[in-house]
């Protein structure tokens, strides 16, 4: 009986190995506001769906990394959903405050952008499956903005 047991098991956990599943990238992140308090940053990001059905996001958390420090985190809940054998686009917003930028600015360099890498976790809700997070990161740099751009 056991040995049975075990042939299904590994029937099942074959199958799970096999199941199509989303790509996703961070197509780009760019400055989207500035304000006194902080300056928010949209991480914009592509998914596209192997499968026949639309899909709810369950959520998608982030992290936002400069000189090896966590400079954002956070998480959306409930974002929307996945299109059927498309790709989908979704903005992820990400308020930095001025005074982690302003610790950043020896790292920061003469030429004003601040190096980054985000990671990102897109939790979808796979039938059968259950939730399923897909990892993605991104690494690149980011013009600062000025006072100019404050005021």
């Amino acid at each position: 009986m056991s040995s049975l047991l075990n042939k299904a098991k590994e029937f099942v956990a074959d199958k799970v190995v096999h199941v199509k599943k989303p790509e996703a990238s961070v197509e780009d992140v760019d400055l989207k506001h500035v304000s006194r308090e902080n300056v928010e940053y949209d991480a914009r990001i592509c998914v596209d769906s192997p499968y026949s059905h639309s899909l709810p996001i369950c959520q998608i958390s982030y992290t936002f990394k400069s000189a090896g420090r966590v400079i954002a985190s956070g998480t959306m809940a409930d974002p929307g959903s996945l299109k059927a054998n498309d790709r989908t686009t979704v903005n992820v917003p990400m308020k930095v405050p001025y005074n982690i930028l302003v610790s950043l600015a020896k790292d920061i360099g003469a030429d004003g952008d601040i190096d980054y890498e985000v990671e990102i976790g897109l939790t979808i809700d796979l039938p059968i499956i259950g939730n399923f997070t897909v990892p993605i990161s991104k690494k690149g740099e980011i013009k600062l903005p000025g006072l100019s751009d404050i005021f």
